[in-house]
């Protein structure tokens, strides 16, 4: 027989499962909104793996981009309404786990990694585990104090960006220079490569701090560019998805050499608070506040 638990944390775990899910009687139509989005995302997500299974791989690839683009409006969505809630945030990471864990790796599994049985579905389970880990990690360092720069910066590849990019053979494939299938133990190798990029501590760059303000004068742009990323998806999806996941890689080695000079800077700056300096070391012109010799100032 276990022993009996501590009475006050028996008391506590009581007050907690009673405790309803939200606070008030009446909630706010703002605090649902977001939830909204990422209730879709999972309906995309769970159809993806269903396209998958029954070979409509077109409609697979297209759901999970859709999810994709649902999962960043849903979080920038809740910032702006002021509309974060601890229920949101479970939903999501539960979310994103089956959109970018599960049905990429179902659909990778059944285009290109059947023929290998078992190292296929050893590549396509690491990848899931991958990206579970990586979004638990991602939880649990919410609340680690760090300096804002720091924000501009994920730890490891971001799980939208892992599902869009570890589908890359599958755009190569629908370009239709070769057939990518004929290489499987190529597929799993990158899948693998994929999954370690989830749990690594590589910075990527995240653009968060990019989105608090906009200027004027690029409004406009940004519409005309969105409308033709939309309208470039919709006539050239494997095209445009192919050269947005090869720059986006490419962009990886840059955004760790950022993240590396600004780490530097970080950490200069600390030290010259620690030293007692204020500041940078300004030199002055001391012939203009020193009279030469033989002078004297009135």
């Amino acid at each position: 027989m276990m022993e009996p638990l501590d009475p006050h944390l028996e008391e506590s775990e009581r007050r907690r499962r009673r405790r309803g899910l939200f606070r008030h009687r009446k909630i706010p139509v703002r605090m649902l909104l977001p939830n909204f989005f990422t209730l879709l995302s999972l309906c995309a997500g769970v159809t993806a793996i269903r396209m998958a299974i029954e070979s409509r791989l077109e409609l697979a690839l297209a759901l999970i981009v859709i999810a994709a683009l649902l999962d960043g409006v849903d979080g920038r969505l809740a910032r702006a309404l002021k509309a974060q809630s601890k229920f949101g945030a479970e939903l999501d990471s539960l979310a994103d786990f089956v959109n970018f864990g599960v049905a990429p790796a179902v659909l990778v599994f059944t285009w290109g990694l059947g023929e290998l049985k078992g190292f296929g579905w050893i590549s396509a389970l690491v990848f899931a585990c991958a990206m579970g880990l990586r979004l638990a990690r991602f939880n649990a360092m919410l609340d680690v104090d760090k300096p804002k720069w720091q924000s501009n910066y994920f730890t490891g590849m971001p799980a939208p960006a892992g599902a869009v990019t570890v589908l890359l053979p599958l755009y190569f494939n629908g370009l239709g220079f070769f057939d990518v299938r004929a290489f499987p133990i190529l597929i799993a190798l990158y899948t693998l490569f994929l999954a370690f990029l989830l749990v690594s501590t590589i910075p990527t760059f995240s653009g968060k701090l990019l989105g608090e303000r906009i200027e004027r004068e690029l409004v406009l742009p940004i519409f005309i560019a969105v409308a033709a990323l939309v309208a470039l998806l919709v006539t050239y999806p494997y095209g445009t998805l192919t050269i947005v996941t090869l720059l986006y890689l490419a962009a990886i080695p840059l955004s760790y050499r950022r993240f590396e000079h600004h780490k530097k800077s970080s950490e200069a700056s600390v030290a010259n608070t620690a030293s007692g300096g204020s500041g940078p070391v300004v030199q002055t012109d001391l012939t203009a506040s020193v009279p030469p010799p033989g002078e004297t100032r009135h």
